[in-house]
């Protein structure tokens, strides 16, 4: 559907499109400017996700590194209870028991 445009010759006519046209090009300068902003917003996003993605493979080796201590130290700590050694871990529990109401008090009274 197109409509026929009927230049019957009055201003008001080429005063009306020239208007519509300026509020045209101020529109698209707005819209230029939107897209601008959302431009540089979303590489601010993808850089950021590239940091955090960068941070959560640091602490994901980390956790893997701990991991892999952790689960020595409780197979070593099941050989000694296989030992027959209970005497000493009995110790092992109350020196840590000990250790930890000693950091206990001191962050109670800090």
């Amino acid at each position: 559907m197109r409509r026929a445009h009927q230049s019957n010759g009055s201003p008001y006519s080429q005063y009306s499109r020239d208007a519509v046209e300026e509020e045209n090009e101020e529109m698209v300068e707005g819209l230029k400017t939107k897209i601008t902003a959302l431009k540089s917003l979303s590489i601010d996003i993808g850089q950021e996700v590239r940091s955090q993605n960068g941070l959560l493979r640091e602490m994901d080796g980390d956790f893997d590194s701990f991991g892999g201590i952790l689960s020595s130290a409780m197979g070593r700590l099941g050989k000694l209870s296989k030992a027959g050694h209970n005497r000493y871990i009995f110790y092992l529990l109350l020196f840590s028991f000990f250790v930890f109401f000693v950091i206990y008090l001191i962050l109670k009274f800090r």
